[in-house]
């Protein structure tokens, strides 16, 4: 209804050629009736003649106000279910984008596409076709089912009781309809799911040589797909078998009424035919709306699906009144004061253990630990993917709790470890950072960042396509596409997240430049496994198990000989006694 709301008028419109659709067929059965008893019975063939011919010119009247409602009535309610169906996805996807990476804890990738493709398409069909279907032939129906009442009130009452009998059966029916096409989207869904998850490894699955092992792991989940389909469609078809044997039996017997009636000279031959045709519209009635409910039932379970994640709420939140950063020049200042955090996927794990950490405007602190120590999680805390249990976080002074997470974002650039790059060009993946950024802005981030030059050499320069995923580009151009964005956004605050860890010596030297370029004029939190990329930070903050265990400079943490010591020790290969500490 929400998304229906704002179509009222169209709706209206749609309604009024639906009923003026349903009206004309309706007025047929009286003109075939006119046509029998005044224009065949007449006695004198000059009237007969005259009486044939006005009957059928309204007939034909008749038909042409039955298709000009019915074309209008069909434009209309296919605009409406486009319509509806294009803002529902729409909906559905900026939703989806607002959530926190606890959503995806739990949520796989392709299962949201298939909600966004297959849902939608259903709740289209409904929207856009059944449901007018629906609607017509409930008006022809119930019309018909009014105009048999009206002409033959002693069996139609007999047959309305018949009727009621029918419907209890189909409701029962109906409800495991829904039950097994909720089960069968969610099938489907499945399958969407590990389609995506191995398309996008395919480089791994080939490597492995798991093609046949996901080939029938796509297939087992495309069988279990097809069975719950079947299953719903045997149930479906059993109720539409029923609803239409058991209606058309029913009216059979009133029409048998009516045949005895004529015989017995109590109705016309034209009343007869009048009553043959609107127990033919009230049966074809029925049958199309056995066959819309099931529609209506299989589309109810995908918009069940659809709804769910509509409802899906992030535990992370602007503040109902956000607070503004205050202006920065040179960098931005933050700050974890005694922050503990466990990942909603595992709780009873903590992530960080009561973390104090001060960060002055401008210094560069890198970050350094064996995995799990907790490092990336400072920087989803600081971006507010996740709040901290206990402690906070502040911003320039400002908890970031408190702060719109956009204004908390657009303070904050980052370069990823797994550098993204989107399926379009080069000029625009960089001016991802900013969108109103100009060409030469853009150029000039570029040079800023050491990609300039390779970029120049693609075949078409900065309008050269780099593929999905940015598969045209080395592991160093990634990553200095990504730098260059980040740069171009320009903001006090970067957080750098492996940046160089994946990378070769010549494509980690020119990293490394750009990066010194980057971190110019601005607060830099570094994470870094290579200790050789973080020697000239202003301090090296040193963490293990989800908490701090040292704070210094590189000269000061080797001499202490503790974990940095060691870890100094495996990379650089020095010996003891060259004042590392013992290995």
């Amino acid at each position: 209804m929400p998304f229906l709301r704002p179509y009222r008028g169209r709706i209206a419109w749609a309604l009024v050629f639906l009923i003026g659709a349903a009206v004309s067929t309706l007025v047929l059965p009286i003109a075939l009736r006119s046509l029998i008893d005044m224009g065949l019975v007449a006695a004198d063939p000059g009237a007969r003649v005259m009486a044939l011919r006005e009957h059928f010119f309204a007939l034909f009247l008749v038909g042409a106000a039955l298709g000009v409602f019915s074309a209008a009535r069909f434009y209309m309610v296919t605009w409406i279910g486009e319509r509806v169906t294009a803002d529902l996805r729409s909906a559905v996807y900026a939703h989806v984008l607002r959530q926190s990476p606890e959503f995806f804890e739990t949520t796989q990738t392709g299962e949201v596409l298939s909600r966004l493709t297959t849902d939608t398409t259903l709740v289209q069909t409904v929207v856009g076709s059944s449901l007018s279907m629906g609607l017509r032939n409930t008006v022809m129906g119930v019309g018909a089912l009014i105009m048999l009442i009206v002409t033959n009130p002693y069996v139609m009452t007999q047959v309305l009781g018949i009727l009621v009998l029918v419907v209890l059966p189909s409701l029962l029916f109906g409800r495991r309809v829904r039950r097994l096409s909720r089960a069968s989207q969610d099938r489907v869904a499945d399958s969407s799911a590990i389609a995506a998850e191995v398309l996008n490894a395919v480089p791994v699955v080939q490597g492995f040589v798991q093609e046949p092992r996901e080939t029938a792991r796509f297939a087992r989940a495309t069988e279990d797909a097809f069975q719950t389909a079947r299953k719903r469609s045997r149930v479906r078809a059993v109720l539409v078998a029923f609803i239409i044997t058991a209606t058309f039996g029913a009216l059979l017997w009133g029409l048998y009424q009516g045949t005895q009636a004529v015989l017995g000279g109590h109705i016309s031959a034209g009343h007869l035919g009048q009553t043959v045709v609107y127990v033919i519209i009230l049966v074809s009635s029925v049958a199309v709306l056995s066959e819309v409910y099931g529609d209506l039932l299989r589309a109810a379970g995908a918009t069940e699906r659809l709804m769910e994640l509509l409802a899906a709420r992030s535990p992370v939140a602007d503040a109902p009144s956000p607070r503004a950063l205050p202006p920065v020049q040179g960098g931005s200042s933050l700050a974890f004061d005694h922050v503990s955090f466990a990942y909603p996927s595992r709780p009873q794990h903590p992530a960080l253990r009561g973390v104090s950490l001060a960060v002055q405007p401008g210094e560069t602190v890198a970050v350094v630990g064996p995995s799990g120590a907790g490092k990336s999680t400072l920087f989803h805390l600081l971006l507010r993917f996740y709040d901290a249990h206990a402690g906070s976080v502040r911003l320039d002074g400002v908890p970031v709790r408190e702060l719109a997470l956009a204004e908390l974002r657009q303070r904050i650039g980052i370069v990823p470890q797994d550098s993204t790059v989107f399926s379009t060009s080069a000029m625009e993946n960089i001016r991802y950072g900013r969108p109103g950024a100009r060409d030469d802005e853009v150029i000039a981030a570029a040079r800023a960042a050491f990609a300039h030059d390779f970029i120049s050499a693609l075949p078409e320069g900065y309008a050269t396509f780099l593929g999905e995923r940015g598969v045209r580009l080395s592991g160093g151009q990634r990553q200095r596409i990504a730098i260059a964005r980040a740069m171009l956004k320009n903001p006090p605050l970067l957080l750098l997240d492996e940046a160089t860890s994946a990378l070769d010596a010549e494509s980690e030297r020119m990293v490394q430049a750009a990066l010194e370029a980057a971190m110019r004029n601005r607060t830099t939190l570094v994470i870094a496994h290579r200790l050789a990329t973080v020697q000239r930070a202003d301090r090296i903050v040193v963490m293990e198990a989800g908490s701090i265990v040292d704070v210094g400079t590189h000269a000061e943490l080797v001499a202490r000989g503790g974990l940095y010591a060691r870890l100094a020790a495996m990379q650089f290969e020095l010996a003891p006694a060259e004042g590392v500490g013992a290995v």
